[in-house]
């Protein structure tokens, strides 16, 4: 199955080639299609190997369709389970839409105002990191101790992912349950990635925050509106749509032409909202910019013709 998703996307030109996968590069895992029972609290039924001791954190929900079971880089073993859960109702809300800037100094600015801190969970454990690193440096290679100093390492970046996955689905889930319509800009993380500031931003993880958003909202019966990224938004005055010049270093700016004063990630939410809300009158939850950034360069030149 795996290796008929590969050439599929591979003819489609989605990704490259498919390459063979070495045993000593890859994580070792197996999946079950069916037939994987949650015996009690302890133990789960596997097909053709049978009861495994296992520490269910929490009961199943839905029906058990199938499971993977996998081992991570610190040598521990994990159940990942496929259920079927039926969406559950949505309740519906006072139908206030929001506008959303992100970024790194404030992760999120609401159009009303509000910001959220980024968590930095990377740049909290980014000394104790490099503590275990540096030990892992200094051990012999193949021996025991270089082993348990990889593990240690490891068990340093879980830990640091799982802070970061954790903090990002409590704060797309309070968005998505207080607001029916999020407009957020569409932003090119992987050009963000490359630049001085790459450190920073892939700790934010800002693409898997977005992903979120429209995963929640899909489940909850939201909708997610995505303004382009060359839509001007900390640029234009919200008040009188005239533009200035600005740079980065400019978080508050006053308008030459009505002069009003701003909050340049405020200014920008209230813009994204605006224009999302301007998308969705149109038809649309999505901008040109946004749906032309999503095609891939050999079909976009092809449309080009």
């Amino acid at each position: 199955m795996d290796l008929e998703t590969a050439f599929t996307n591979f003819f489609e030109k989605r990704t490259k080639y498919p390459k063979f996968k070495f045993r000593k590069r890859t994580p070792h895992s197996l999946r079950f299609p069916q037939c994987v029972l949650v015996v009690d609290a302890h133990t789960i039924s596997v097909p053709k190997i049978g009861l495994i001791r296992a520490a269910i954190h929490r009961p199943l929900a839905g029906i058990t369709k199938g499971a993977t079971i996998k081992q991570d880089a610190t040598g521990a073993w994990w159940v990942v389970f496929v259920s079927h859960i039926n969406r559950p109702a949505t309740t519906p809300t006072t139908n206030q839409p929001v506008g959303i800037d992100v970024g790194l100094e404030s992760f999120t600015t609401l159009h009303t105002g509000e910001k959220t801190a980024p968590p930095k969970c990377y740049r909290r454990n980014e000394k104790k990191l490099a503590r275990a690193q540096r030990s892992l440096s200094r051990k012999q290679k193949g021996s025991q101790n270089r082993q348990k100093a990889r593990k240690r390492v490891a068990r340093i970046h879980r830990r640091i992912k799982n802070q970061r996955t954790d903090w990002l689905h409590k704060h797309a889930l309070g968005i998505i349950r207080n607001h029916d319509t999020v407009c957020i800009e569409d932003l090119n993380v992987r050009g963000l990635a490359r630049t001085k500031l790459a450190k920073s931003f892939s700790d934010a993880a800002l693409r898997t925050f977005m992903q979120m958003l429209k995963d929640k909202a899909d489940w909850y019966g939201r909708q997610v509106v995505q303004v382009g990224r060359f839509y001007a938004s900390s640029k234009t005055c919200h008040h009188c749509h005239a533009k200035t010049a600005l740079t980065l270093a400019d978080r508050v700016w006053t308008c030459a032409t009505c002069g009003t004063a701003h909050d340049r990630d405020v200014n920008a939410a209230i813009n994204i909202l605006h224009e999302g809300l301007r998308l969705l009158a149109v038809g649309t939850t999505e901008s040109q910019n946004a749906a032309r950034d999503h095609v891939s360069p050999a079909k976009r030149r092809r449309v080009g013709r």
